[in-house]
């Protein structure tokens, strides 16, 4: 293991100080203050072979490093969680257990206003282009950051053993990170926050049902909803990792994207511990069942005890998915850093305010398809918009789903939307 830090006194071994700034009078770095509400595309510079992006206002390079443009959305929702904690708790200290080319760790630094980032990627080839994009921060008597060069797994177990805590946790894996969940909850504070990440897309959509039972204690079959069984697999798995440890996770916000796919969690681990869903191939409904019904488990659209139509996926976590007052706070946060709000209309405001209303207690897991409910009502795909406002002059908790572009998340049952499916298309017609 190598560890690099911007002074010589720090907790790890083997140090070994960056190249100070002034050391090269044609430095590549400039340090950008002013944030946008955009964020710009690749530019190279043609002095060196490195590749810069600009993110948020903060230039960067991100060399041979694997860097996703698309997923800076997921590291705004972190930067914000981030800064809540620093106002909250007036400390903020962070480890980014897999940092590819710094970019998070750097703006965990200026945005949130981190007092500490440990940088730790297992490349020792990024060495060069985390410490130079770091170097960005200039640090007191007090060093802000450092990087690591070592296992994921071991950085947080050496942390661990040494009772070196952190306020937030950053694991942005490829696949599945259900390896890292029990060593980053052991080098967690309590009340601390974890930011879980899965990519496996295959596994969710329940083509590899082996493979999530043993990484995250889940058989997940086929079902109309599998992205959003990918972000409940994935908060399943860190409640039973969590579980076994003596501590309970509350997820604050989920997070789907399709490029990747990728699944990201923001969750809050404290002191203290806390069941299996089914689809009804045959009439669409889905349900929840626990432990002790699981022998009896059948749909409402069968008269035996055992229905043939029934695929069972489980157990996965069938609770809330965000916190509605977390979320709202975080929206508020990035109205006021101008990410969101004033009819701005950015992916973000879109996002925030999607998952405030996704958060209503009394929508239940899985979403609704539009698609499908026509498929199953025999006529043309029903206006999202006016399907949502019937359901809602009927009395039924409806939203958007921020997974699925022509789904809604509501708690009125397939029938009743193929029932109102088929009413707009009467009324379709008549006009």
């Amino acid at each position: 293991m190598i560890t690099l830090t911007p002074k010589t006194l720090s907790p790890f071994s083997f140090l070994c100080n960056p190249i100070p700034k002034h050391q090269n009078q044609n430095s590549k770095y400039t340090i950008v203050t002013q944030y946008s509400d955009s964020n710009s595309k690749p530019t190279f510079n043609s002095n060196c072979e490195s590749e810069f992006q600009t993110e948020r206002g903060l230039k960067f390079d991100i060399g041979e490093t694997f860097f996703r443009h698309e997923s800076a959305t997921g590291r705004d929702l972190g930067v914000l969680a981030a800064a809540l904690y620093k106002r909250s708790k007036g400390k903020l200290r962070v480890l980014d257990a897999l940092c590819g080319c710094g970019i998070r760790s750097l703006r965990y630094l200026i945005e949130a206003e981190a007092d500490f980032v440990l940088a730790n990627d297992a490349n020792d080839d990024n060495r060069k282009v985390i410490t130079e994009n770091l170097s960005q921060v200039e640090s007191g008597d007090d060093p802000r950051w450092a990087v690591t060069l070592s296992d994921a797994n071991r950085i947080m177990t050496e942390c661990y053993l040494k009772r070196d805590f952190f306020d937030l946790i950053d694991i942005d894996s490829f696949g599945s990170d259900s390896s890292f969940l029990r060593s980053a909850i052991n080098a967690l504070k309590l009340d601390g926050l974890l930011y879980v990440t899965s990519t496996d897309g295959f596994s969710s959509g329940g083509r590899r049902p082996q493979q999530t039972l043993a990484a995250y204690g889940a058989y997940v079959r086929p079902m109309p909803y599998s992205n959003e069984l990918g972000l409940r697999m994935l908060i399943g798995g860190a409640v039973r990792v969590a579980s076994v440890l003596g501590y309970r996770v509350t997820p604050l916000f989920s997070y789907y994207s399709y490029h990747g796919p990728i699944f990201r969690v923001m969750l809050r681990v404290n002191r203290g511990k806390l069941p299996d869903n089914s689809y009804c191939h045959n009439c669409g409904s889905s349900q929840e069942y626990s432990w002790a019904e699981l022998g009896r488990m059948s749909c409402p659209c069968s008269d035996s005890k055992v229905s043939k139509s029934l695929i069972v996926s489980g157990p996965l976590w069938t609770g809330p998915l965000h916190d509605t007052i977390y979320i709202t706070e975080m929206l508020h946060l990035a109205e006021e850093w101008g990410w969101a709000g004033s009819g701005s209309g950015t992916d973000l405001d879109k996002l925030l305010n999607q998952m405030v209303a996704e958060s209503d207690p009394r929508l239940p897991f899985g979403y609704t398809k539009l698609d499908e409910v026509a498929s199953r009502a025999k006529v043309n795909s029903p206006p999202l918009r006016a399907v949502m406002s019937t359901l809602e002059k009927e009395g039924y908790a409806a939203s958007r789903s921020h997974i699925e572009s022509n789904a809604i998340k509501t708690n009125c049952s397939m029938a009743g939307c193929i029932r109102i499916a088929k009413q707009l298309q009467q009324c379709s017609s008549a006009e």
